[in-house]
Parts: structure tokens; C-alpha cells; sequence
């Protein structure tokens, strides 16, 4: 009872904050609702002009393409961030928040830097690559280069999250197992397949897991660097439901996106948490 009585305003907070709203939206999902008209029931209608909707799936094109770059990327990079890192490296610590500085910056901020930083006329990396001869990034006008700048400047914000987990990882990884497959005669490569990369399968799973969902809620990065354009062609699903809810007022379209996102990133989940489940737990000893 009285360990009810410690969790019971946690869990008063969470059902008030999460899972009233949920409720909320996932009725409204159901409903037709806009600005000065009462809601009306009209059953599975919103989902199906969802599903119909072409820009709907430019958007699950355009964010399945951005997460699958992102969160790839990040993991090859963190990966070999944390082996160099583990390594030794001279003044480490410095280098340390060198590589985390990032994640502290606000994802405003780090939009408005790189908005000038890739101005089409005079922005810093833009001049670099007319210096070197190089096209430019024509973000605002060719939506795979504004897609491009997106993913770039997510894998730039987020990727300290990813390395620090998969860091962490490796340094729990004793070192005897290390020096037993140097005396049995293993190469690095050796010592790499068969040593550290089984034993950091589990937080490389978890980490996907967390950069997946996260990645597929991108907003910031889209809205405040393209804003969906030109001609929506830079939306991504996040952006979607704002245009839906905030623009058209179309409460109940939003709505069922806003759903539709949750069964997708629930069903993610499921998946990764399966697998991890397999690595971390199925082979431990009753």
C-alpha cells in the first residue's frame, strides 16, 4: 500500500497528460471537427481520406526516406566514434564534449545557423563549394536537396545520442575477453566480429529503437528549414498532421494521423523490443 501511495502521483500525471489526451484525439479521430461546428460521428471516414490522400504518402515517402538515411547513418558513425573513443585518444575529454556540444543546442537554433550557413547566395558552405567548383545545394527550390540538408542537420543534432549509448556499451565490454582473443592469436578484425560487435547488438538495437521512434516524429528540421516546400513536396508526416489540424482545420484528419503515426511507431517498437528481447534475455539461465 504504501508503495501504491509513492507511484500514485506519477501515475495520476501520466494518465492525465498521456493518457486522457490519447483518448481524446483517438475519439476525435472518429469524429468530423473544425473551427465553429460541432463534432459528427462519421466512423472510419477520416482514416479512409487519409489513406487516399497523395500527400499523404509523399510524406511517408519523404520521412521513411529521411529516417532510413538518419538513423543508418548515425549508427555507422557512432559505431566507429565509440571504437575510436574506447581506443585511447589523446585528450579525450575534450574531444568528448566536443562531439556532445551538439546535442545541446536547441533544434531552432541549429535550424537558423544552418539556414545561413546554406544560403543559396551567401552563405558560408555554399561559397566553399562554388570555390571548389561543386554545385550548390539548392534547398529551397529542389526538394531532395532540401530533403538532404534535413537529414544532415537531424544525423548533426542527434548523433552524440546514438554514440554515447553505443560509447557507453563498449566500455562495459570487459577486457579480458580481449586480451584471451589476442593470446589466442584473433586479429582486430577477429576480435571486432566475434568480441565487440555481439556484445554491443543490444545497444545498437536500442538505440535504433529510440533514433526510429524519435526520427519519425521529425518536425523542427522540416517546418522551420523548408516549411513543407515547394509545393509540399518536403513534407514529411509530422508536418502533415500540422498542416491538417493548423492550416485546413481539419481536426479529424489530423487526428487519424496522429494515429496512424502511434500504430506505426508502436508496431516499430514491438519489433526492436522482440529483438531485444532475444539478445538481452532468451539465452539467460532460469
Amino acid at each position: 500500500m504504501g508503495a501504491l501511495a509513492l507511484v500514485a502521483p506519477v501515475q495520476a500525471i501520466v494518465t492525465l497528460v498521456i493518457f486522457i489526451p490519447a483518448l481524446y484525439v483517438l475519439w476525435l479521430s472518429f469524429q468530423s471537427s473544425t473551427y465553429g461546428q460541432a463534432a459528427q460521428f462519421v466512423g472510419l471516414a477520416n482514416y479512409s481520406r487519409v489513406l487516399s490522400d497523395p500527400y499523404f504518402w509523399r510524406a511517408l515517402i519523404n520521412t521513411a526516406v529521411v529516417v532510413l538515411v538518419v538513423v543508418h547513418v548515425e549508427l555507422l558513425l557512432g559505431l566507429g566514434m565509440a571504437l575510436l573513443f574506447a581506443s585511447g585518444l589523446v585528450a579525450r575529454p575534450l574531444l568528448l564534449a566536443v562531439v556532445l556540444a551538439p546535442y545541446a543546442v536547441s533544434e531552432v537554433s541549429a535550424v537558423v545557423m544552418w539556414r545561413f550557413l546554406f544560403d543559396p547566395s551567401i552563405g558560408i558552405v555554399t561559397q566553399a563549394l562554388l570555390a571548389l567548383g561543386l554545385p550548390t545545394l539548392e534547398w529551397a527550390v529542389f526538394p531532395s536537396h532540401g530533403l538532404f540538408i534535413v537529414a544532415l542537420l537531424s544525423i548533426w543534432l542527434h548523433l552524440p545520442f546514438t554514440f554515447i549509448i553505443l560509447y557507453a556499451a563498449r566500455l562495459s565490454v570487459p577486457g579480458e575477453l580481449y586480451e584471451a582473443a589476442a593470446i589466442d592469436g584473433a586479429s582486430p578484425w577477429a576480435r571486432f566480429r566475434r568480441v565487440t560487435l555481439p556484445l554491443l547488438v543490444p545497444a545498437m538495437l536500442i538505440a535504433m529503437l529510440f533514433r526510429y521512434i524519435f526520427a519519425f516524429r521529425l518536425f523542427s528540421e522540416v517546418w522551420l528549414m523548408t516549411g513543407g516546400g515547394p509545393a509540399r513536396q518536403t513534407e514529411v508526416l509530422a508536418v502533415y498532421l500540422y498542416n491538417e489540424a493548423f492550416r485546413y482545420n481539419q481536426f479529424g484528419t489530423a487526428s487519424a494521423t496522429g494515429w496512424l503515426l502511434v500504430i506505426a511507431s508502436l508496431g516499430l517498437a514491438l519489433f526492436y523490443l522482440r529483438k531485444i528481447y532475444k539478445e538481452m534475455f532468451a539465452n539467460a539461465p532460469a
